[in-house]
């Protein structure tokens, strides 16, 4: 399996290479506690479209190394450009869902828009969800705060009791198996203890508003009505908004997994988006 290694720190970092080598590329940036893995409704179909589509574990998730530091969001957007580097990747789309976009800002802010030329948002977290002065309509720290607590107390039931609502299922047209249910909730509590309670701390503090208006490449962002993990009017909307460059799709009814519930028409948004010039 590929790996390479952190540039900040040398931790090991699992990815994922699919389709041509010459390929237009897209770099995937997953969602907290899963994966690349959850990428799969997308990068399997766009590889074999001819997209050369590269995926990476974020430190201590998915197959990457169990690590205790470098959870700040500096650290984690280096380590994505670290990877940019490492397979030297040019005209780069960025893909990020949730928290990955908000890595996906702080990369590009930390490191230029040299080796990117477009990047989406799925469901993204940026600019940020917590209630602020700048952000009045956010989520109360308070209720963010008593959900870490239940994922320090017991990750299994903070993943299992939450899946339903993360993928809308009770909203219409929002379907997944009771077992791909079951998967999302494995692949989780695959991500270490460490990271789990490291990145949900990460959330909290998220605040890339002032970075997205610096932005100078075409940006997708893709958002549900009825995502409850980031809201649409704090989140997508307002993202749209800063950003000098932007496209809004907004899915009716759609919740935060929009990659799996949505994927055939994210794939139909991402193709037309990679396609413009």
């Amino acid at each position: 399996m590929p790996y390479f290694t952190s540039p900040v720190d040398g931790a090991r970092l699992h990815y994922a290479d699919y389709g041509p080598a010459d390929g237009p590329v897209v770099v995937f940036v997953h969602s907290a506690y899963f994966g690349t893995e959850m990428w799969e409704f997308q990068m399997l179909p766009l590889a074999e479209s001819g997209y050369r589509c590269v995926g990476m574990d974020r430190r201590g998730h998915g197959r990457s190394e169990d690590v205790w530091g470098g959870f700040d969001l500096d650290t984690l957007a280096d380590d994505l450009n670290g990877l940019l580097e490492h397979l030297d990747l040019r005209e780069v789309a960025l893909v990020g869902h949730s928290l990955g976009s908000a890595e996906i800002v702080r990369c590009l802010t930390r490191h230029g828009t040299g080796r990117v030329r477009r990047a989406a948002f799925v469901a993204g977290i940026a600019p940020g969800v917590v209630r602020s002065a700048d952000n009045p309509d956010g989520v109360d720290f308070e209720t963010l705060r008593a959900a870490h607590e239940v994922i320090r107390r017991d990750r299994a039931a903070f993943y299992e009791g939450g899946a339903h609502e993360y993928f809308g299922l009770h909203a219409s047209g929002n379907e997944v198996s009771p077992a791909y249910l079951r998967y999302a909730v494995d692949c989780c509590m695959a991500s270490t203890a460490r990271a789990a309670d490291a990145v949900n701390a990460v959330v909290r503090a998220v605040d890339v508003a002032a970075e997205l208006p610096a932005l100078d490449l075409p940006v997708l962002v893709v958002h549900g009505t009825h995502d409850t993990s980031a809201p649409l009017e704090v989140t997508g909307r307002r993202s749209a908004e800063l950003l000098p460059d932007s496209v809004l799709k907004v899915y009716d009814n759609g919740g935060h997994g929009l990659y799996a519930t949505h994927a055939d028409r994210l794939n139909a948004d991402l193709r037309a988006f990679l396609a413009t010039a």
